[in-house]
């Protein structure tokens, strides 16, 4: 037997999987499939091929009974996180999520008895926080950071993960943010300079801009916003770079590359590696376009790539990272009293920090959706992770003050939502909340906007592409005012709208806010109307203007360098 471990580790090292996987099946009988050699087995069927729901499905029995034959020794904790992360891998590959409530109780359960047995593991406990994320249970996801907090195994990944989802939260100050970010500057590696190519301005006539990014596929939000810069820039001025961070590029990725001048992908590429390949192109300003979302890549900025750095985009809060030199903003977002509370300088744009290019679709009023099913419909279709349990009493309150009112919900991300709706049962509105599931395309989901007369934001994480989206398709958003860049994108959007009217001063009078428009049908209608004649033109969506704003601010900037 001895022999065979040998071989089959022989031919994992080379990758031959396919092989692996025969002699697994053919030469080895059920009673003498270790532990080990089951976790190996579905190991192996996950990367011998694209990583599917067939290969996921394919491996999850594998390293569940490797998990249940070793159960009571320390030596399952390898299949139990494969087996934990397996399963959040499926969940996000399947259409539905309904048959997986009770799959993620009993891998909690396995969770609880490795814990009790053996006590605290960090890889344990990120595989776990995947499985309450999933289940939308930001209390419990919270909790376990602390746990590692507490326990001293914080690492760059947890904490970019604990300051990320605290954004979810209203638990948090700015003074909370601004100083657990400062922390990602002392968990963020530190590069031997002498490992790094040089780095330095140089006279040249154009000034070059390269913009780093996950998310440039797949119809992701930051594709709509990017454009709007891309789509028409003086090309005698500035050359542009893209600096692709995802293993494969599809028909979103190639309309970005036909839009730049060059385009390079380090998503394989090492740190060092790739801050010399960025260095090397002498890139004179670099935007990190994610911050400590998607996958992020913090440690090449904290490790300069360029002379001038900017945040923007992708994480509306500060980087905590000191050689991230600005951060893009506008008036309504960050105040000047402040400034403090973000590591970066603040590039303060015209109206509006970002603008939409739009969709193309043509536009049309729709018809008031109250009118057709005598009841108002409010709808929100953001990340079921910004519903925290206020957001969620707040719009229970507004669903029992409107007699038959209804409430769409859909997530932006995919989320288990028995939890929210527990939360709506216990409530006693579960009946006027309808629940969607995820739209196969982008002109599904935009077409959901007909059926709503009002959406609702959520705080004090706003949304901000659904409220461009709703507000192209004529839908007023209802917002509230908050505390820090992330929880004021509303207001600005708003603000740029000229509906400060639907922007609230708390609870009480975000609740007084959505009664007084669902209630007064003329209000309610000139809103709409008012949305639909000037959305287009407004800073929310005028390309031309935020664009020319734009690049004049990084000229100003890279003057003054």
């Amino acid at each position: 037997m001895n022999n065979k471990i040998l071989e089959l580790q022989e031919l994992f090292k080379n990758r031959e999987f396919s092989k692996l996987i025969f002699t697994i099946e053919n030469s080895i009988n059920d009673l003498d499939k270790t532990p080990s050699i089951l976790n190996i087995l579905g190991v192996a069927r996950i990367l011998r091929g694209p990583k599917n729901k067939e290969t996921i499905e394919s491996a999850i029995p594998n390293f569940k009974e490797s998990y249940l034959k070793s159960s009571q020794s320390i030596s399952c904790l390898d299949s139990l996180i494969n087996l934990i992360n397996s399963t959040s891998d499926l969940f996000d590959q399947k259409n539905s999520s309904d048959d997986f409530f009770n799959q993620f109780n009993e891998l909690i359960n396995f969770y609880n008895n490795f814990e009790e047995q053996f006590g605290h593991n960090e890889k344990l406990v990120l595989a776990i926080v995947r499985v309450y994320k999933r289940l939308n249970n930001i209390d419990k996801v919270l909790y376990y950071y602390d746990q590692l907090k507490k326990n001293k195994t914080l690492s760059l990944l947890s904490i970019s993960s604990l300051i990320y989802n605290n954004s979810f939260t209203d638990k948090w100050s700015q003074e909370d943010f601004f100083s657990h970010s400062k922390l990602l500057e002392k968990y963020t590696p530190t590069y031997p300079e002498e490992k790094l190519s040089n780095i330095n301005f140089e006279n040249k006539d154009k000034i070059k801009i390269g913009f780093l990014t996950t998310d440039l596929r797949g119809q992701h939000s930051i594709t709509y916003f990017l454009k709007s810069i891309l789509n028409d820039y003086d090309k005698d001025k500035f050359e542009i770079v893209l600096f692709l961070n995802h293993f494969e590029d599809d028909e979103d990725t190639k309309l970005f590359i036909k839009l730049v001048d060059g385009n390079i992908n380090i998503s394989r590429t090492a740190d060092i590696a790739a801050i010399n390949i960025i260095r090397d192109m002498k890139i004179d300003i670099m935007f990190d376009l994610m911050g400590i979302t998607s996958k992020p890549r913090i440690a090449l900025f904290k490790n300069r790539l360029a002379p001038i750095q900017i945040s923007w985009l992708g994480y509306c809060n500060t980087s905590g990272i000191n050689n991230m030199d600005y951060i893009i903003s506008d008036p309504n977002l960050v105040f000047p009293e402040e400034t403090n509370l973000y590591t970066e300088k603040l590039i303060y744009l015209e109206n509006i920090w970002n603008c939409h290019s739009g969709f193309n679709i043509k536009r049309q009023k729709n018809p008031l959706p109250s009118d057709q099913n005598n009841f108002v419909t409010f709808g929100s279709f953001n990340n079921f992770q910004k519903i925290n349990d206020n957001v969620a009493k707040v719009w229970s309150k507004i669903l029992k003050n409107i007699k038959n009112s209804k409430l769409i919900l859909k997530s932006s991300l995919k989320k288990d939502y028995t939890r929210l709706k527990e939360f709506f049962k216990k409530d006693g509105v579960l009946d006027s909340v309808i629940f969607y599931e995820k739209k196969s395309s982008n002109l599904e989901h935009l077409n959901l906007y007909k059926d709503i007369d009002i959406a609702l934001d959520t705080f004090p994480y706003n949304g901000v592409t659904t409220s461009f989206e709703a507000i192209w398709m004529g839908v007023p958003v209802l917002t509230m005012k908050g505390y820090n860049f992330n929880s004021r994108c509303g207001e600005s959007i708003n603000k740029n709208l000229n509906l400060n009217h639907l922007i609230a001063e708390d609870n009480k009078d975000y609740i007084s806010k959505a009664i007084e428009l669902a209630t007064n049908k003329e209000k309610l209608i000139e809103t709409r109307d008012f949305i639909f004649a000037n959305a287009v033109n407004s800073p929310l969506f005028d390309q031309v203007n935020f664009s020319k704003n734009f690049y004049n601010s990084l000229e100003n900037v890279f003057n003054k360098t």
